[in-house]
């Protein structure tokens, strides 16, 4: 983070909102707070896919439906953990290409939602899995219900 930005995160009393242990610069990265299980291995690796391309996460090791009731989404498009990135819902094994993209259009919509758990999808791209990918639809949720597929994964 550069000089200039930390005197007026310090001004506006912001720099107490960064997280603990941010790096210079990270303050131009996402951050993603995610509820999970504190026992799922897919949803850990699904948030190392996270910051692997550069969001900061925060995770919650409370489990997820709790949540997914409390920011709207419909069980319908569950998974086993549920995410928010500035403001959007994001559901299940999203791609961080995805959330990059729904951050940078801001389309009117709840947020994204991968229903279930697709092998193949981010987290559930492990060696047990051998390769193995099934086709998949990245959902955008409207604050409604109503979705449209955003991306398929074939």
């Amino acid at each position: 983070m550069n000089a200039t930005r930390r005197t007026l995160l310090n001004a506006l009393g912001l720099a107490a909102w960064l997280p603990l242990g941010a790096r210079a610069g990270d303050i131009d990265k996402p951050m993603v707070e995610v509820w999970k299980s504190p026992t799922c291995g897919c949803c850990k690796d699904w948030v190392a896919h996270l910051e692997d391309n550069g969001f900061i996460v925060k995770t919650v090791d409370t489990g997820n439906h709790d949540m997914r009731a409390r920011l709207g989404m419909p069980v319908k498009y569950g998974s086993c953990h549920t995410a928010l990135a500035e403001g959007y819902v994001l559901e299940g094994h999203v791609p961080a290409s995805e959330v990059r993209r729904l951050l940078k259009e801001r389309p009117q919509a709840l947020g994204l939602a991968v229903p279930a758990m697709p092998i193949g999808s981010p987290g559930m791209d492990g060696p047990e899995y051998k390769g193995r990918k099934d086709p998949y639809d990245v959902l955008l949720v409207q604050r409604d219900g109503a979705a449209s597929v955003y991306r398929s994964y074939r």
